[in-house]
């Protein structure tokens, strides 16, 4: 690509800081990209979904077997690890094109400036909205990082495989699923590997700089600047004067990059993770007690389980069904008790369980380690929040089942994938 075709996009990234820098000043953040109407849409392919027709429901309480170890990609010993030393930024600049070498070491020399890196970045649309990131190398901007993010090697791994790490504030605002893949308008697809809070006002993400050559990101348009947190007044100051009109300026401070580091939103955790059983027993308390026994008998496969349970809830797709069991347990192959507790193929807590858990076989028992009775009370638990009714109520009902807009948006998308590949 030519440098004539990048300036609508560097422009855009530019223009939109210098509004919204002004706005700083009142609100005491820096957005450079606004909410979209509805959440960014993320496809499940039907090659990714398991075979319903031949997968076979288990019966019965989990067999424990040892877990093996999770094989890791390898990384080099270039990326650090926890006893790195840590710059925080205290400046982050954003020019129109690359900051002259000259320039650059003019604010190196400025009194307080420690220490100074360049980053490639820019402006990219994914379903039409607009999302900022910088293209990095793992191993120089992990000390940029916030100490909860820089010893989080999942990170670091996947921006040198070439995935795209969000941050938290963007996974919120978009209602990106992780593990999903987005395409790029005009681009390649990304497949958000992991989200972290850098605490960075404006920059919705990070990729790696073979990733960002692809998506066209700019080379050296942003720069971070280190020095004492009590002196960010003061570099302030110093690094304007050096910069021409066309830069922005703006102060990250040691307040806000402490708070975005301890940011623990669910968007951080795997969205199978349940909310506590306090959350689930007030949730709960406001609904009619569940029928205990319903007839969907011992279908000999997950796909006709799924239909038949449906039937529990008028209006509610089977396919709805199929899609949190694919999330919750891979249809019954990771039963759990999770780390909140949650038990079986459906992941219910046990308190819920108490309330909405039927006999789907007959068998005298509503247990929650059995597909046959967890799978219509799934049904049943949907549909006592509306989950029959469609549209905006079958996706309120589903974030009862978990409390994450980014689950709704994950279970929408494989339950759509799922009617396609059975018509």
């Amino acid at each position: 690509m030519s440098a004539v075709s990048h300036l609508p996009r560097l422009w855009a990234f530019v223009t939109m800081l210098a509004i919204v820098a002004a706005l700083a000043v009142v609100v005491g953040a820096v957005f450079l990209a606004t909410r979209p109407a509805g959440s960014l849409t993320a496809t499940a392919a039907e090659s990714d979904l398991p075979d319903l027709a031949g997968l076979a429901p288990l019966a019965g309480p989990p067999t424990v077997k040892p877990t093996p170890a999770p094989s890791a990609a390898p990384v080099t010993s270039a990326t650090g690890g926890p006893g790195i030393t840590l710059t925080p930024p205290r400046l982050l600049v954003i020019s129109q094109t690359g900051l002259p070498q000259q320039t650059k070491e003019d604010i190196s020399q400025l009194k307080h400036v420690e220490k100074i890196d360049s980053f490639d970045g820019g402006a990219i649309r994914i379903s039409g909205a607009g999302l900022n990131l910088l293209a990095v190398d793992p191993a120089r901007f992990r000390a940029w990082a916030p100490k909860a993010v820089a010893e989080q090697p999942r990170v670091w791994s996947a921006l040198a495989q070439g995935e795209f790490v969000a941050d938290s504030s963007a996974v919120r605002r978009f209602g990106l699923v992780l593990g999903s893949e987005y395409q790029v308008d005009g681009g390649p697809r990304l497949r958000v590997a992991a989200s972290a809070s850098f605490g960075l006002p404006g920059v919705d993400g990070l990729v790696g700089m073979e990733t960002g050559r692809r998506l066209g990101l700019l080379p050296g348009v942003a720069l971070l600047v280190h020095g004492p947190e009590k002196a960010a007044t003061t570099l302030n100051a110093g690094v304007r004067r050096l910069l021409g009109s066309g830069a922005q300026v703006v102060t990250v401070g040691g307040g806000r990059t402490a708070r975005a580091a301890a940011d623990k939103s669910a968007a951080d955790r795997p969205a199978t993770a349940k909310t506590t059983a306090k959350t689930t027993a007030k949730t709960t308390a406001k609904q009619p007690r569940a029928a205990r026994q319903v007839a969907v008998g011992r279908p000999g496969s997950y796909l006709d389980l799924y239909r038949r349970s449906a039937a529990v809830c008028p209006g509610l797709s089977w396919t709805v069904l199929a899609a949190i069991g694919q999330v919750e347990s891979s249809h019954g192959r990771n039963n759990g008790p999770s780390s909140a507790g949650a038990q079986g193929p459906m992941q219910f807590m046990p308190a819920t369980w108490k309330a909405y858990g039927v006999d789907g076989d007959g068998d005298g028992v509503a247990d929650i380690w059995s597909p046959y009775d967890a799978v219509p009370s799934a049904a049943n638990y949907l549909c006592a929040n509306g989950a029959g009714q469609g549209g905006k109520k079958l996706e309120k009902a589903i974030w009862f089942y978990n409390h994450s807009w980014s689950y709704v948006s994950k279970v929408m998308s494989i339950s759509q994938g799922y009617a396609r590949a059975y018509p």
